[in-house]
C-alpha cells in the first residue's frame, strides 16, 4: 500500500475513487427506485458528444461533457414529460444521438487515444485539477441528496402522490436527471463512460439484498461503491488493468455475494419472525416509520409513503 501512495497520480486517483463511490450509488438509489436504471448509460453516451467537442476545439473535455450531459438530461426529461413516447424511448433517442455525435466529432480530430481514456477510465491521466473539479461536483451532488432527499424519495415512490402532496414534481424530475448527468461526469475519468452507469446501479442492487429500508439501502450502497471503486483502482494498478472494468467486476462480485448473504438473512428472518396483530409483515413494527424519509406534504401522503419506505430494500 505504501508503494501505491508514493505515486502522486495514485493518491489523486484514490481520492477520486472515494468521491465516485459515494456519489454514484447515492443518486443511483433514486434512479433505481424510479425504474430508470439505464439513465446513467444513456447520459454516458450523450457525454461522448461533449468530450468529442472539447477535444475538437482544444477546450476542456470535462467542461464539454458537463454542459452537454446537463442539456441532454434536460432533453430527456422534456421528452419524457411532453412527448407520447415513454421514458425508455426518450433515453434511446438521446442514447443514439449522443453516440453518433461523439463518433462524428471524434473522427474529425486525431484524439482517438485520448477518447479511449474517457471510455474505459485511466488512472494515470488524472490531475490535481481533475480532482478539484470532481470534488466540487461531488459536494454539489451529495448536498442535493441531503437537502432534497425526502422529496425525491416521495417522487420516486409515486409521482401522482408527490403532486398531490404539493411537491414541485417537474423541478424534482429535472433535478434527478441533472444530478445523474453531473455524476456521470464525476465518474468518467476513473470508471469510463461506457461503464459509469454500472457503478450507479450495481451497488444499489447489492444493497437491496441486505438492507431493509430506503435510507439503509442508500448508505449500504455507498459503502459498497467506495469499496468497489478503491479496490478496483488498486487492482488495476497492481495488475496493469483498465480501472473501469476492474471496478465494475468487483462490484458484480459483491452483488453475487450479497445475493447469497441476503437469501440467508431472509430465511433466518422467516424462521425467527412470527407476524402477529399490530406487527409489520417483516416482524419490525417500527421499521417503516423509522426508515421513511417523510415529505413536506400532507398527512395522507405521509401515511401512505411511510409503510412503503421498506420496499426498496426488501
Amino acid at each position: 500500500m505504501s508503494d501505491v501512495l508514493s505515486y502522486d497520480f495514485m493518491r489523486i486517483a484514490l481520492a477520486m475513487a472515494v468521491l465516485i463511490g459515494l456519489t454514484a450509488p447515492a443518486i443511483g438509489t433514486f434512479i433505481v427506485q424510479r425504474k430508470l436504471s439505464l439513465l446513467g448509460d444513456g447520459i454516458g453516451h450523450i457525454a461522448l458528444t461533449g468530450i468529442g467537442l472539447g477535444l475538437l476545439t482544444g477546450t476542456s473535455p470535462i467542461l464539454g461533457a458537463l454542459v452537454v450531459t446537463v442539456l441532454g438530461a434536460l432533453a430527456i426529461e422534456l421528452l419524457r414529460a411532453r412527448s407520447r413516447s415513454g421514458g425508455d424511448v426518450a433515453l434511446a433517442l438521446l442514447f443514439y444521438g449522443g453516440l453518433a455525435g461523439g463518433a462524428l466529432l471524434t473522427q474529425a480530430q486525431s484524439g482517438g487515444s485520448s477518447l479511449q481514456s474517457y471510455l474505459f477510465g485511466s488512472i494515470s491521466s488524472v490531475t490535481m485539477g481533475d480532482l478539484y473539479v470532481v470534488a466540487g461536483l461531488a459536494v454539489a451532488v451529495l448536498a442535493i441528496v441531503v437537502v432534497f432527499g425526502r422529496d425525491l424519495f416521495l417522487l420516486c415512490q409515486d409521482e401522482e402522490l408527490a403532486r398531490a402532496a404539493g411537491l414541485r414534481v417537474r423541478f424534482l424530475s429535472v433535478l434527478i436527471a441533472v444530478t445523474a448527468a453531473v455524476t456521470v461526469v464525476i465518474a468518467m475519468r476513473a470508471v469510463g463512460l461506457l461503464l459509469v452507469g454500472a457503478l450507479m446501479i450495481i451497488p444499489v442492487a447489492a444493497a437491496q439484498q441486505l438492507a431493509r429500508g430506503f435510507r439503509a439501502t442508500m448508505l449500504t450502497a455507498m459503502v459498497i461503491g467506495v469499496l468497489s471503486a478503491v479496490s478496483g483502482l488498486l487492482s488495476s494498478f497492481q495488475y496493469d488493468l483498465q480501472p473501469g472494468p476492474s471496478i465494475v467486476l468487483l462490484a458484480l462480485a459483491v452483488f453475487l455475494a450479497a445475493v447469497v448473504a441476503g437469501a440467508a438473512l431472509r430465511r433466518r428472518r422467516a424462521v425467527v419472525t412470527r407476524p402477529g396483530p399490530g406487527r409489520a409483515a417483516d416482524g419490525d413494527p417500527g421499521a417503516a416509520v423509522e426508515t421513511a424519509p417523510g415529505t413536506t406534504g400532507g398527512a395522507a401522503a405521509r401515511a401512505r409513503v411511510e409503510p412503503e419506505a421498506e420496499v426498496l430494500g426488501g
